[in-house]
C-alpha cells in the first residue's frame, strides 16, 4: 500500500512564525497531482461538497442528515467564502461511488488514493464512518479520532494531503455510496481546504520513482558543468522500466546546450546513477528531465536551475564597502569592522574618529565609547602592496541606530532547535573565513532554543530571577565576547509570552530583567517574536492589544547600558508598520515566515507596497529571512529549493526594499554560486544606501514588475523582475519609469555599463528572473 508521508510547517501567519521542524530532504517526484483533468483511474470531487462550521463526530456517519448544510468550494478556504477567520472546526462532507473499474482498469491495483489538496490548519479524513488518515498520515483499521490532532506545534496548512487505502480495505465501499467526511480545526486566519484538484485515484507507477536529484548543486569542471543525478525503485514488488530524457536549454538564447537519453529498466528497490556534463554558462539555464514508464502514458516532469556567476571576481586592490554610515547612541560601547575587500594584508587608517574611538589598523575594528552628540565624516584609507582606496564614514552619534538595515546571519532556518553555541560561533567564524565581514555582513544571532525548555522539571531561572540558558549555550557571555573580537556583533531572541515559538522559557513578567542580563552578556541584537503571547490576546490583528507588549520591552531595553537592535517579529498581524518605530522597533516583521519555495518568497517579496512608506534610517520594514545555500530548520540539512535565477530576484528585490538581510544558511557550506549573491558590492550598495527608501513598484505589465528605488547620490536603481513561467523580453520606457532620458546604465549583477539610452531599455529576463540596474543621470 503505497504511504504518503507529510512535510511539517508552523502556521506562520498566525501561529508562532516558525515553520519547519522535518522536512523531506530528498526530492521525491513525482509531486501528486491527481484531478488536473477526467482521466480512467481517477474520480473527480472537486465539486459537491457540503460544509458546516461546527463540531461533532456524528458528522462522519454515513447515515447523517446533512441535508441543511451549505454548499462550499474547496478552491478557496472557508474565509473567503463568508465563515469563521478565528480558531475553530469546520466539517466537508461529500457523497461518492466508487466504481470498481477503478482497480480493474488500472495497471497498479494495490491502492486506492485520496487527494484532498492542501488544509489549512489540520484535518481527520473519514471514509464511511472510520478514520482513515489523520494530518497527512494514514490511519490503520480501528483507530479512533481522537481531539489531539490539533493540538501539535506544527501546523500543516500549505501541504497536499494523500491518504491511502488497500483496495482490499473494508472500509471501502466498491460499487456502492462513500461518504467522505474531513474535519477540519483551523488556528485563527485562513481555514479549510483552498486548494482544489481533489480526486480519488489509484497509484501511478511513477509514485514509486524516487529521483535523488540533489537539486541545484552542480560542480565545474574543466569548463564543465557536471551532475549526477540518482533513480530508486521504492515499489516492493513492480520494476520500472522506461526513459529518462535530460535537457538543458539556455533560456536567454532558447538553445539547447546538452540533449541525451537514459534507458531505465529498474528492478523492485533497485537503483541507478546517472551523470552527464555540458559546456560551462554564465547565464541562466534551465535543466529539464522527462520519464517516460512503459506502462503509463503519463510522463514525469520536472526540472532545475544550473547555477551561474555574474559578479565579477573580486578585486586584489583595497576595495572600502558598504555601509558607510553607522550610528550609535551616546556613551554607548561602539564596535564597528570597516568593510574592506582585497588580498591580504591591508592597512586601514582613519582620520576624524570621534574622541573615544581607536582603530585597529589590522582588522579595520573601530571600537571605544563616544560620549558627544555629533556627526563625524571620518576618511578612511585601505592599503595593500597593489594598491589604496579612500572613502568616508559617516560615524552618527546621537539617538538612533540600525541607520542601513541590518546585515547579518540568524540560525533558525538552518538549525531551528538545534542551535548550539559551537554552531553559532562557527557561523561567526566563516563570515570571517568566507571573507562576508569584508562585504558589510556583521550580525550573528542565536534564535529560539537557547533557553530552558518550558515543559522541563529543570529550573527555568536562577533564585534571582536571572534567565538560564540550556546545556547547548553553556556561556552567552563569552560567546559574545568571542564574536566582538571578530569585529561582529551577537543577537538573541526572545517573546513577550511566558514560552517562545519552540516551547521554551520567555520573557513575560521578567522584561527588565531580561533586558539587563542581555546587555551584561553584551548582546547587540534582540528578536522579539510573539508566540505564546497570542494566547492572552482576543483579537490577532488588535494593534491596541500588540503594541503594550513590545513597547514594555523597549522601555526596558532603554535603560540598559549598550544599544540593543530591536526587532519587532508580530507577524505584520496588527499593522506593525504603522506603530513599531513608536515603540521603539528598528526592524519588523511585516508577514509570517518565508521558506525556500518561489511562491511564499514572491507571495512576500512583491506585497511589501503598504508598508514602505514607514521604512527609513534606524526603522525598516522586514519581509524575513533569506533563504539561500543550505538551509533546513534542524540537523538535516537540503541545499535551497529556489533556482538560480530565483535566488537573483530573492537577492535584488530585498536590496531594492530596503529590507533586512539575515542570512538563514550553513555558512560553512558556502557554495561559488551563493557567496557571489552575498558579495557583490554594488547590489548590497542598493540594501545599504542611506537615504533608506523603500522600492515600490511603478509598472504592473502582467507577468513584469518594475520596482524603482530612489538613492541619496540623486541616481536610482531599478528592478525588472519576470514572475511569469517563461522567458520575456521587456522594452522599460524610460520616461514612464520617472527617468528624464539620456542616461546612463549600469547591470549591477554584472557591474558592467550597458551604455547610454535614449528613450528605452530592453532586457530579456528569464522565468522567475530580474534584470537589475542602476540609472544614471548623463551629464
Amino acid at each position: 500500500m503505497f504511504d504518503v508521508l507529510p512535510i511539517n510547517f508552523r502556521k506562520a501567519s498566525v501561529r508562532d512564525a516558525k515553520k519547519i521542524f522535518s522536512l523531506v530532504f530528498l526530492f521525491l517526484f513525482p509531486v501528486l497531482t491527481y484531478g488536473q483533468s477526467p482521466t480512467q483511474d481517477a474520480i473527480q470531487i472537486n465539486s459537491g461538497w457540503k460544509f458546516l462550521p461546527k463540531d461533532d463526530l456524528a458528522f462522519a456517519r454515513p447515515d447523517y442528515d446533512d441535508s441543511n448544510w451549505k454548499n462550499i468550494r474547496v478552491d478557496k478556504s472557508w474565509d473567503k467564502q463568508g465563515y469563521q477567520t478565528k480558531a475553530g472546526f469546520g466539517w466537508y462532507r461529500i457523497k461518492v461511488i466508487i466504481p470498481s473499474s477503478l482497480k480493474e482498469n488500472a495497471f497498479l491495483k494495490d491502492s486506492l488514493i485520496f487527494n484532498l489538496g492542501k488544509i489549512d490548519d489540520f484535518d481527520q479524513v473519514f471514509l464511511n464512518g472510520a478514520l482513515i488518515g489523520e494530518n497527512g498520515k494514514n490511519v490503520g483499521p480501528n483507530v479512533k479520532a481522537q481531539d489531539s490532532f490539533k493540538d501539535l506545534e506544527n501546523s500543516f496548512w500549505n501541504v497536499e494531503r494523500h491518504y491511502s487505502l488497500a483496495v482490499d480495505d473494508a472500509r471501502i465501499q466498491w460499487d456502492r455510496e462513500n461518504v467522505l467526511a474531513i474535519r477540519v480545526y483551523n488556528w485563527g486566519g485562513p481555514g479549510g481546504i483552498y486548494s482544489g484538484n481533489l480526486s480519488i485515484s489509484m497509484p501511478y507507477i511513477g509514485q514509486y520513482l524516487r529521483v535523488e536529484l540533489n537539486k541545484g548543486l552542480f560542480t565545474v569542471q574543466n569548463q564543465k558543468m557536471n551532475k549526477k543525478i540518482a533513480l530508486h525503485n521504492t515499489a516492493g514488488k513492480y520494476p520500472i522500466k522506461g526513459t529518462l530524457q535530460i535537457t538543458a536549454t539556455d533560456n536567454i538564447a532558447s538553445k539547447e546546450l546538452f540533449s541525451k537519453s537514459y534507458s531505465l529498466d529498474l528492478k523492485p528497490k533497485g537503483r541507478m546513477e546517472i551523470t552527464f556534463d555540458f559546456p560551462e554558462i554564465k547565464r541562466s539555464t534551465t535543466i529539464h528531465y522527462v520519464v517516460r514508464f512503459e506502462n503509463s502514458d503519463r510522463p514525469l516532469v520536472f526540472k532545475e536551475g544550473a547555477p551561474y556567476i555574474l559578479t565579477p571576481p573580486e578585486k586584489p586592490q583595497p576595495q572600502i564597502n558598504y555601509p558607510r554610515v553607522y550610528g550609535q547612541r551616546t556613551g554607548k560601547p561602539f564596535l564597528f569592522r570597516i568593510p574592506v575587500s582585497g588580498q591580504r594584508p591591508i592597512r586601514i587608517t582613519a582620520r576624524g574618529l570621534p574622541s573615544g574611538l581607536t582603530l585597529d589598523v589590522q582588522s579595520g575594528i573601530i571600537s571605544g565609547k563616544v560620549d558627544q552628540q555629533g556627526v563625524y565624516h571620518v576618511k578612511i584609507t585601505a592599503r595593500n602592496a597593489l594598491g589604496e582606496d579612500r572613502a568616508t564614514l559617516k560615524i552618527v552619534i546621537g539617538n538612533q541606530i540600525a541607520l542601513t538595515p541590518p546585515m547579518g546571519w540568524n540560525s533558525w532556518n538552518v538549525w531551528g532547535l538545534s542551535v548550539t553555541q559551537e554552531r553559532v560561533y562557527a557561523a561567526a567564524r566563516a563570515f570571517v573565513e568566507k571573507g562576508l565581514v569584508n562585504h558589510g555582513w556583521q550580525f550573528v544571532n542565536i534564535d529560539d532554543g537557547w533557553e530552558i525548555i518550558g515543559s522541563s522539571d529543570e529550573a527555568k531561572r536562577h533564585p534571582n530571577g536571572e534567565i538560564r540558558t540550556n546545556k547547548k549555550f553553556p556561556d552567552i557571555k563569552r560567546l559574545a565576547d568571542d564574536i566582538h573580537a571578530l569585529g561582529l556583533k551577537l543577537g538573541i531572541y526572545s517573546s513577550p509570552g511566558p514560552l517562545t515559538c519552540g516551547g521554551y522559557t520567555a520573557s513575560y513578567g521578567y522584561e527588565e530583567l531580561d533586558a539587563q542580563t542581555f546587555a551584561r552578556w553584551g548582546v547587540d541584537f534582540l528578536k522579539y517574536d510573539l508566540c505564546s503571547y497570542r494566547k492572552m490576546m482576543k483579537d490577532l490583528h488588535s494593534a491596541e492589544e500588540l503594541i503594550p507588549p513590545y513597547k514594555k520591552m523597549n522601555q526596558a531595553l532603554q535603560k540598559v547600558d549598550r544599544d540593543i537592535v530591536y526587532s519587532i517579529c508580530e507577524y505584520g498581524l496588527g499593522k506593525v508598520w504603522e506603530w513599531g518605530a513608536r515603540v521603539g522597533g528598528n526592524l519588523w516583521r511585516t508577514t509570517g515566515d518565508i521558506w525556500d519555495d518561489w511562491e511564499r518568497m514572491a507571495s512576500i517579496g512583491f506585497n511589501q507596497e503598504q508598508a514602505a512608506p514607514y521604512a527609513g534610517p534606524g526603522h525598516w520594514n522586514d519581509p524575513d529571512m533569506l533563504v539561500v545555500g543550505w538551509v533546513g530548520w534542524g540537523d538535516q540539512l537540503h541545499y535551497t529549493k529556489l533556482t538560480p535565477d530565483e535566488q537573483y530576484t530573492h537577492i535584488s528585490l530585498w536590496a531594492l526594499l530596503s529590507a533586512p538581510l539575515l542570512l538563514g544558511c550553513d555558512l560553512q557550506r558556502l557554495d561559488d554560486f551563493t557567496l557571489n549573491l552575498l558579495t557583490n558590492d554594488e547590489v548590497l550598495a542598493v540594501n545599504q544606501d542611506p537615504l533608506g527608501k523603500q522600492a515600490v513598484p511603478i509598472i504592473k505589465a502582467g507577468d513584469i514588475h518594475v520596482y524603482k528605488k530612489e538613492l541619496a547620490d540623486g541616481n536610482v536603481a531599478i528592478g525588472i523582475f519576470n514572475l511569469g513561467k517563461e522567458t520575456k523580453t521587456y522594452s522599460l520606457n524610460l520616461r514612464t519609469a520617472g527617468v528624464e532620458p539620456p542616461c546612463k546604465i549600469r547591470d549591477l549583477w554584472r557591474q558592467k555599463d550597458l551604455g547610454s539610452f535614449k528613450s528605452t531599455f530592453d532586457t530579456i529576463i528569464p522565468e522567475h528572473g530580474v534584470t537589475l540596474v542602476k540609472i544614471f543621470k548623463e551629464e
